[in-house]
């Protein structure tokens, strides 16, 4: 193996196993992410095309029937555009909770440790105390970078939502 797959996996072994869960939550996360980022770059601007040349094709926009085909066309749209975007949010906020379940189990370690040795033994309490907290950092981090990441991606969504409903006029 090469040094950094060593380092990594050194600080998975540290993390404990709560630290492995945190690190496939992040993976979910981000590739979801990057779907969203992908789509909206690329794939959105195909359905935004779609969707006005369908607009643009109808004869008359001005009746109750011409308002509710521009309401279903924007509202299709936008759940296309906001698909994952509540996953992203709901994952960001597991992240912190799977550093906090890791620090319990840590200090459940610590403690098994003071039990097992009479509270004597401070290399031993040390080790469980750097497996508590570890879990917690990469939690926080995980879910820094997700919140940065989804605000980015929901700015845009919205932001590319109001310019379709704004591209559908009525006058014709």
């Amino acid at each position: 193996m090469d040094g950094v797959t060593e380092v990594l996996l050194a600080f998975m072994e540290k993390g404990g196993e709560v630290l492995w869960l945190i690190a496939a939550l992040l993976f979910v996360m981000w590739t979801l992410i990057f779907e969203r980022v992908w789509y909206l770059k690329f794939a959105w601007r195909n359905d935004v095309a779609k969707i006005i040349a369908k607009w643009e094709g109808r004869s008359e926009r001005q009746s109750w029937e011409a308002s509710q085909i521009r309401s279903m066309l924007i509202s299709q749209a936008r759940m296309r555009i906001n698909q994952y975007l509540p996953m992203i949010k709901t994952l960001v906020a597991l992240c912190p909770l799977l550093g906090l379940l890791g620090t319990v189990w840590g200090m459940i370690e610590v403690f098994n440790i003071m039990a097992v040795t009479g509270g004597g033994d401070a290399k031993s309490m040390a080790g469980g105390v750097q497996r508590a907290t570890i879990p917690t950092m990469a939690g926080m981090v995980a879910a820094l970078s997700g919140v940065f990441a989804n605000t980015y991606v929901t700015r845009i969504a919205q932001r590319e939502g109001e310019l379709l409903r704004d591209n559908l006029t009525t006058d014709h």
